[in-house]
């Protein structure tokens, strides 16, 4: 293994963990009787799954993408955060998991001024509010007024990599307008929140809901799920994607301004575990490799994870809709399973494909052999 790929494993590490216990906090939310590993672990379990496990795995992404030493600096402050969220100490916890958003948002603008084109600038915007709402959570806002911000990082960074990959089909003028007016209204509606969050939420919500409709006809994924493969897998667990992200933004618009219960954990988990846990789905077998310089073997199983979360996503919506909480236990249950899942499968897949490689027959898909980032 080369050093320089050994050095990321510990991040890596860092991230995964995060999403262990975001996972395992969620759960005891649910009222799981699991045995605590920290008292205050459940009141964490939105900063871990968002800044812990999501800020520090892109980060490390784009780290490596920027091959700059000083860019691994956001990844690390990630990692060190999370760490110190773990051990209690929340305060400097909350301010290392900033300053990762400010590293993030110093590359963002970096890959701006290298790269000037219209998905750079929204995955830069990504990067910006995740730094918004961590400078809020830092503020001492309360999480259900800063998770619409933490909700727009994935959702920007996803949307800038489609529109990126969008190239290739060479979208005209008016899909190009429409999605620059989807994303001013976006933002105009994530800064109205801060003033009046009612409406910003219903803005927001309504241009969600545009943005699930561009990214559903105008991605690549309508065309490459008729192929075979890999390719097939990441186009079926991003249209499905598409379909939850549409699906939350209807509530939000419904409701407005939602602070707790069981309509708010319907919608955050149709955006978070549909769409932005799809998204990752969809990527994982070709950027893990690309983080560990191990190559993965493609393996329909992988198709079992993504029905889990599916499936177990529905019994949690349906739970949390018509108040049967034991629904909407199992359901939730179902999506830390499939996500475990999912990341046992890849290790699986990963050593097949270390053992294969070897072989003088080995092939890679195309897919494999291409750079991309976390959410392409």
């Amino acid at each position: 293994m080369r050093p320089g790929v050994r050095r990321r494993l510990p991040l890596l590490a860092a991230a995964f963990l995060a999403l262990f216990l975001g996972i395992w906090a969620g759960w005891q939310r649910m009222g799981w009787g699991l045995p605590v590993i920290r008292p205050f672990l459940p009141a964490l379990h939105g900063p871990l799954m968002v800044s812990g496990f999501l800020g520090t795995l892109i980060a490390l992404e784009r780290a490596v993408a920027l091959r700059n030493r000083w860019s691994y600096l956001a990844p690390i402050s990630g990692g060190l955060g999370t760490g110190l969220l773990l051990i209690g100490l929340i305060p400097s916890g909350q301010w290392f998991l900033l300053g990762a958003s400010v590293g993030l948002t110093a590359v963002s603008i970096i890959i701006i001024r290298r790269h000037p084109a219209t998905h750079t600038l929204v995955m830069a915007t990504g990067a910006i509010s995740w730094l918004t709402g961590n400078g809020l959570w830092v503020a001492g806002w309360p999480v259900h007024q800063v998770v619409g911000w933490w909700l727009a990082f994935p959702i920007l960074t996803i949307a800038g990599e489609r529109l990126e990959l969008g190239r290739v089909l060479r979208l005209n003028n008016l899909s190009k307008r429409l999605f620059t007016a989807v994303l001013i209204l976006y933002i105009s509606g994530l800064v109205l929140t801060i003033f009046q969050a009612e409406t910003g939420n219903r803005v927001t919500g309504l241009a969600i809901l545009a943005l699930a409709l561009w990214l559903a006809h105008y991605d690549l994924a309508r065309r490459t799920i008729r192929h075979q493969g890999v390719t097939r897998f990441i186009a079926f667990n991003l249209l499905l994607g598409y379909f939850w992200l549409g699906a939350g933004s209807l509530l939000g618009i419904r409701y407005g301004s939602l602070v707790a219960g069981l309509v708010y954990d319907a919608w955050l988990h149709m955006i978070f575990v549909g769409f932005v846990i799809g998204m990752i789905f969809a990527h994982a077998p070709v950027i893990l490799p690309a983080l560990t310089s191990i190559p993965v073997r493609f393996h329909t199983r992988l198709y079992g994870a993504t029905l889990l979360l599916q499936l177990s996503l529905v019994l949690r919506v349906l739970g949390d809709l018509a108040g049967w909480v034991s629904v909407r236990r199992w359901g939730g249950m179902g999506n830390g399973l499939a996500i475990f899942l999912f990341f046992g499968l890849m290790i699986i897949s990963m050593r097949a494909g270390k053992t294969a490689v070897s072989k003088p027959n080995f092939h890679t898909s195309s897919e494999n052999n291409t750079s991309t980032r976390l959410t392409s």
